[in-house]
């Protein structure tokens, strides 16, 4: 999943101000899905109106659609947004918050659409003030499933449901490390996606505060990834994560 950030403040400066150009470049790359933003979901990021945000996505989401079939995610956690970018041509809502507005749930239910769930503790501007859990693993994915679990006694196809831990949403680097460790299934089987790339925690264990000098850490996770079985990697960097994929799976 190739990551368009249609914002001038998104934490890694190379991928800001994405725009209809980039996620071509990303689909050429071999890119499955592309995921739009227009509201930086960063620690300490600043408000966005609803009506900018608006400007922002939908247009590079009906503009993709019209010139490709690669799968599209609205990155959004409001609903009127939400709803205008699946008129415009997306396929998933992609919501940091987890569906916390019932009314972006009943968006989900009514359109169809696939939809991937965000663990998050707090909000953006406070999530890194001293998260807290007894057990960050449990806590996290008890909370995805009760949601997953709700939307498909609604009547949504499994299928449709994707699961992500939050990496850096209200986490430690210990949390961060505890999730990335292993995948929670159970007997449900939800597809899992994983956001790592060039993130903080990266910078904390490489002693790498750039995030342009993230891309090597960031192949461990995806390395990681692709051992335990993640299905969805949300990253900025499409060609070198699929290089990567490519020799794991033949030396596998």
């Amino acid at each position: 999943m190739g990551i368009i950030n249609c914002t001038p403040d998104s934490f890694h400066t190379a991928s800001q101000h994405g725009d209809f150009q980039s996620a071509l470049q990303m689909i050429t790359e071999g890119a499955d899905w592309i995921d739009v933003g227009g509201e930086s979901t960063r620690p300490g990021a600043d408000f966005v109106p609803l009506q900018q945000e608006m400007e922002r996505v939908v247009p590079v989401i009906a503009a993709i659609r019209d010139s490709s079939e690669v799968w599209i995610s609205v990155d959004t956690r409001r609903l009127e947004v939400a709803q205008a970018a699946l008129q415009a041509g997306a396929d998933m809502v992609n919501d940091v918050s987890g569906l916390r507005d019932q009314g972006m749930f009943s968006i989900v239910l009514d359109s169809g659409c696939a939809v991937c769930i965000v663990h998050m503790q707090g909000e953006p501007g406070t999530m890194q003030d001293q998260p807290c859990y007894e057990n960050v693993f449990e806590q996290v994915y008890s909370s995805l499933l009760a949601t997953a679990r709700r939307l498909v006694e609604a009547g949504h196809p499994r299928e449709l449901i994707v699961l992500d831990p939050g990496i850096g949403f209200g986490k430690t680097l210990e949390h961060t490390l505890a999730l990335l460790h292993a995948v929670e299934r159970g007997n449900e089987d939800f597809s899992i996606l994983w956001g790592c790339s060039r993130k903080s925690f990266i910078g904390s264990l490489t002693s790498r505060p750039d995030s342009h000098d993230r891309l090597a850490g960031t192949l461990a996770t995806a390395a990681q990834a692709q051992r335990i079985g993640i299905d969805i990697l949300r990253v900025h960097d499409i060609a070198a994560h699929l290089d990567l994929a490519k020799v794991l799976s033949a030396l596998e």
